[in-house]
């Protein structure tokens, strides 16, 4: 465990989502050392998940701008288990049918909005990284980490200068 109560990179998850084609220097360093990157679709550049994987073990999933052949072997949803925690991501929240307690996942990701958020109902925890790509509207440049810390998902938003 880090001194200020954050876990150790190499215990964290990174978690990116809505680069829609700009893979931002900024990014690539916040994410240096995670063990896992989660991306969240809207990907735009398929070159960019191999930018990715030389950080780290990359898990993405297919967002509604990701669109011709490269995209079509991406899922549309994915239910993974890293760092101890069970995890789904799905890019629209909006679209998730599932019951997340009765799917036994700790954490739902999601992207789409752009907005940064955490919270929790009961033991589940919603993550959105927000939006590391172009910048839209007035919402921030962002992506989060994610990590298991006394049995329990945490999660921060990490802004990126820009």
């Amino acid at each position: 465990m880090h001194p200020l109560g954050q876990p150790s990179f190499e215990q964290r998850i990174g978690v990116i989502s809505d680069t829609h084609g700009l893979l931002r220097p900024e990014a690539l360093e916040a994410l240096e050392g995670v063990h896992h990157i989660l991306h969240a679709g809207d990907i735009g550049d398929p070159r960019h998940l191999d930018v990715l994987v030389r950080i780290a073990p990359v898990t993405a999933i297919r967002g509604n701008i990701d669109r011709g052949d490269w995209a079509k072997d991406l899922p549309e949803t994915v239910s993974l288990t890293t760092g101890g925690l069970r995890i789904h991501m799905i890019h629209d929240r909006k679209a998730l049918r599932a019951d997340p307690r009765a799917e036994g996942w700790d954490v739902v990701i999601s992207g789409h909005s752009h907005k940064p958020g955490i919270a929790e109902t009961g033991s589940i925890l919603w993550l959105n990284p927000g939006a590391a790509g172009p910048r839209r509207f007035r919402l921030p440049i962002t992506l989060a980490f994610l990590w298991k810390e006394a049995g329990r998902p945490r999660a921060m938003i990490h802004p990126l200068p820009v």
